[in-house]
C-alpha cells in the first residue's frame, strides 16, 4: 500500500515532520523548533541532530549539561508522532511507555546530584513486545490472546536495562509470536499491531520477527532496540533497515520473562546504527541469571563490549566466505563482491571458498523446524505461568482463543506451528532426542570445522536479499539468508550494512564460535569504518523505478 502524497506548508512540516519530495512521496523530520513540547518539558536546541546521533554523543551532550534525558524523550516523542504515528506512519511502536518522561525526569536528578548510572544512563531504549516489562505497558508478543493479562515481573534483559539507566520508551511491534505462528505469514504483522513497514522504502517488508526493532532505530525514533531472535529475526530486521545487529551466543542474555519458541535457538540481543551502539547495548544485558540456567554456560563475557569495537578491526584477521549461503540473490551477492575487496584491502586475509560439511544434509532434514515445534509447547506453556490468572495456560488455549477471533487474529494467514506444536509429546520423545542432536549438534560441529579447519576467526555470508513488497495475501516472498547454521548450534551472529541495492540495504554476516562475541564486534566494526555503508532512511512510499 503506497502512501498518499499531499501537499504541506511549513506550519504542516513543523507540525508533523511530513514533507513531500518530487518524484516519489518521501517523509522527513527537520529541527525541532525550541518551546513546549507537547510530550511535557522542552526541547533542546540540539533537536535538529537526533538523526543518526549516537548514543555516546547523547551522553557526552547531557554530561555537558546541554541537554537533558527528558529533553531526549521527549524530542524521541515527538519523532515518533511525526514518523510512526503519522507521515510515512511506520507503523514500529506497538505502545508507548506512559511513564517514560517521569523515569526520565528521576534519572536527570541522579545525574544531578552527581550519579551516573553509565553509558547508558537517559537513554531512550525500545524493547520487542515480546519481552516482558512489569508496568504499565502491555507485553503480548502482538496478540490479542494476551491483552488481558499481565507478567508478574520484568524480563531479566528489561530489569538490567533499568539497573543501567536506560530509560525503556516503548514496545516495539513485531511478527506476531515472533513469527512462529503459521505459514505465509507476512513479517512485521500482528494482530493487536498491524503491519510494520521498512524504513527506507514503506511499501517494503522490514523483515522479522523483530521487525518494530528494526524499523524504529533505523528511523532514530528510538537511540537502539532489543530484538529476539530464534532464527534470523535479529539480524534480517537489521539487514532490511541498514542496522548493526547481534544475535549473542544462546546463554550470553538471560530469556527469562520473554515469550519463547525455543530454548536451545532463542537469544536476545540489540538493534542499532552502528556497533559502538550495539556494543553498548549488549554490555548492559549480558550476564548469569537464575531464572535461566542456559547462562549459567556462559563464557567470556565482557565488562565492556564496546572495548572491542575497532577502525583496525579487519588488519591481519583470517575471514572465510560461506559460498553455499550465496546464491539465493544476485543483488546480494553483487553487494558481496565489493565487500570483500574492501576487507582484503582494509588487510584481511579471505579464503574462499569456505565448506561448511553437511549443509546440505542438515537443511534437507527438516530436523530445525522439528525441534522448535516440539519445544514451541512446554515452553510456552512455562512461560505463561508467570502471567496473572486471566492469562492462557496451554498452547492448545492460545488456538482456541485465535479460532474464537478469526476475523483479526486468522484474517491473513493461519496458525499450522501452533496446532502442530499443541500435539506433540514431552521433550524426552526419542524423536525430538534425534532431532536435536541433528539440527544443534550437527551444526555445531559443522561450524567448528570450518572455523578450526582454516584457523579463522569468523566466516562471512550475505546477511539477506534486499527488502521485498509487503504482501498480506500471500505472505513473505523470502528469498533466502545465511542465518541457520548459527542458529541451529546456538553460536552467534553480528551483522552490518554492506550496501545499497535500489536504495534498499544489504547486510553482511561475520559468524564465529561460541560466545566470541568480542572477535565479532572488532571484525564488523572494522568493516564499518573501512566502509562507512549506513545512510540514513529517506522514507520513500515506493521506489521511483
Amino acid at each position: 500500500m503506497s502512501i498518499r502524497r499531499s501537499r504541506v506548508s511549513r506550519r504542516d512540516i513543523l507540525k508533523t515532520g511530513a514533507v513531500a519530495a518530487a518524484g516519489a512521496a518521501a517523509f522527513s523530520v527537520g529541527g525541532v523548533a525550541r518551546g513546549q513540547s507537547p510530550y511535557g518539558g522542552h526541547f533542546s536546541p540540539h533537536a535538529d541532530a537526533l538523526e543518526e546521533t549516537s548514543i555516546a554523543e547523547l551522553q557526552a551532550r547531557m554530561d555537558a549539561g546541554t541537554l537533558t534525558s527528558r529533553q531526549l524523550v521527549g524530542m524521541y516523542l515527538e519523532r515518533i508522532h511525526a514518523l510512526d504515528k503519522s507521515g510515512p506512519m511506520l507503523n514500529s511502536i506497538i505502545e508507548l511507555n506512559p511513564d517514560a518522561l517521569q523515569i526520565a525526569t528521576e534519572l536527570d536528578r541522579e545525574r544531578a546530584a552527581g550519579t551516573s548510572r553509565g553509558p547508558l544512563h537517559g537513554i531512550p531504549i525500545a524493547i520487542k513486545d515480546n519481552i516482558d516489562t512489569a508496568d504499565r505497558m502491555l507485553t503480548t508478543a502482538g496478540s490479542l490472546a494476551l491483552v488481558s493479562s499481565k507478567p508478574l515481573q520484568d524480563a531479566t534483559v528489561a530489569a538490567k536495562l533499568r539497573e543501567a539507566g536506560a530509560v525503556i520508551i516503548a514496545k516495539t511491534n513485531l511478527s506476531e509470536w515472533a513469527n512462529f505462528r503459521g505459514q505465509n505469514s507476512s513479517s512485521g504483522w500482528s494482530g493487536r499491531g498491524g503491519q510494520t513497514r521498512n524504513a527506507y522504502i514503506t511499501d517494503r517488508n522490514p523483515c522479522g520477527s523483530s521487525a518494530g526493532s528494526g524499523t524504529a532505530p533505523s528511523a532514530s525514533l528510538v537511540a537502539a532496540a532489543l530484538g529476539t531472535e530464534t532464527d534470523g529475526s535479529i539480524v534480517c530486521p537489521s539487514t532490511a533497515n541498514g542496522l548493526a545487529g547481534i544475535k549473542p551466543t544462546v546463554g550470553l542474555t538471560s530469556r527469562a520473562g520473554v515469550i519463547p519458541i525455543s530454548h536451545t535457538q532463542d537469544t536476545i540481543g540489540p538493534m542499532a546504527r552502528s556497533m559502538a551502539d550495539a556494543a553498548a547495548l549488549l554490555t548492559a544485558i549480558v550476564g548469569p541469571d537464575e531464572r535461566d540456567a542456559a547462562t549459567a554456560d556462559a563464557q567470556n563475557i565482557s565488562d565492556d563490549y564496546t572495548e572491542f569495537v575497532n577502525p583496525d578491526g579487519l588488519s591481519g584477521a583470517r575471514i572465510g566466505v560461506a559460498r553455499e549461503l550465496f546464491g539465493w540473490s544476485e543483488e546480494a551477492d553483487r553487494v558481496m563482491v565489493a565487500a570483500i575487496q574492501a576487507m582484503a584491502d582494509a588487510g584481511a586475509t579471505i579464503i574462499d571458498p569456505v565448506e561448511l560439511p553437511n549443509l546440505a544434509d542438515i537443511n534437507a532434514s527438516g530436523a530445525e523446524l522439528q525441534v522448535l515445534l516440539y519445544e514451541y509447547g512446554p515452553g510456552m506453556a512455562a512461560y505463561l505461568a508467570g502471567r496473572t490468572a486471566n492469562s492462557p495456560k496451554t498452547m492448545a488455549d492460545l488456538v482456541a482463543f485465535n479460532n474464537a477471533h478469526s476475523g483479526v487474529e486468522l484474517k491473513w494467514f493461519g496458525q499450522q506451528w501452533m496446532e502442530i506444536s499443541a500435539t506433540l509429546p514431552g521433550l524426552d520423545d526419542p524423536d525430538y532426542l534425534a532431532f536435536l542432536e541433528t539440527s544443534r549438534d550437527g551444526s555445531r560441529e559443522q561450524l567448528d570445522a570450518a572455523l578450526d579447519g582454516d584457523e579463522l576467526d569468523a566466516i562471512i555470508a550475505p546477511t539477506g536479499s534486499p527488502a521485498w513488497p509487503i504482501d498480506l495475501i500471500n505472505g513473505d516472498h523470502f528469498l533466502g539468508g545465511s542465518s541457520s547454521p548459527a542458529a541451529r548450534a546456538g553460536y552467534p551472529l553480528v551483522t552490518v550494512p554492506a550496501g545499497y541495492v535500489y536504495g534498499l540495504p544489504v547486510g553482511i554476516t561475520f559468524m564465529g564460535r561460541a560466545w566470541d562475541e568480542g572477535t565479532l564486534i572488532r571484525l564488523a566494526s572494522g568493516f564499518e569504518a573501512a566502509t562507512q555503508v549506513r545512510k540514513a532512511p529517506h522514507f520513500l512510499a515506493s521506489h521511483n523505478w
